[in-house]
């Protein structure tokens, strides 16, 4: 069985097999996690992600979808990247965003990591809300089947950890 763990800080600073980066589709970097995650981990992942798009995703990577890449000087061998969906108010996009989840753990356990660090996938820039956000993530990963031995959920700020607390006291 999968142990949950929460842990609040810099998903960048985990010890982890994976960490997950909440990508955007060009894997090229961008903003919040991604871009914290481009820095700390240097030019080795925005290599992996180039040839990535020169080959198998060149129209980016689909929303829902996961793929791994080097994790270059993080404290990790991995780095898989995710596309969380864009809030929407008229259209429900919830599987999509469990499929962040399911995709990254169906990553994980092909790569062999017992350990894999998450952030709160599309809470940032993407407009999720975070009780929600939490509750997907936390009902995904326990019906998922995974050979991960912890999933640890790093949480940026009080908010984001106390909306995770609530769905897995």
């Amino acid at each position: 069985m999968t142990t949950i763990t929460l842990v609040q800080g810099d998903i960048t600073r985990q010890h982890a097999d994976a960490i997950v980066n909440a990508a955007n589709s060009s894997l090229l970097g961008g903003g919040g996690v991604d871009g914290a995650i481009h820095r700390r981990g240097g030019p080795a992942i925005l290599e992996e992600c180039r040839a990535l798009r020169a080959s198998r995703y060149g129209k980016g990577l689909p929303t829902g979808q996961a793929v791994a890449t080097t994790a270059g000087e993080l404290d990790a061998r991995w780095v898989i990247h995710t596309v969380g969906p864009v809030y929407s108010r008229s259209e429900d996009r919830s599987e999509l965003l469990a499929s962040c989840y399911r995709e990254s753990l169906r990553v994980a356990g092909e790569l062999g990591a017992r350990t894999v660090a998450f952030p709160a996938v599309s809470t940032g820039v993407y407009r999720w809300p975070m009780q929600d956000a939490a509750r997907i993530a936390v009902e995904t990963v326990r019906s998922t089947r995974t050979a991960v031995e912890e999933v640890r959920f790093v949480l940026f700020d009080d908010l984001a950890y106390e909306a995770f607390a609530r769905q897995t006291g």
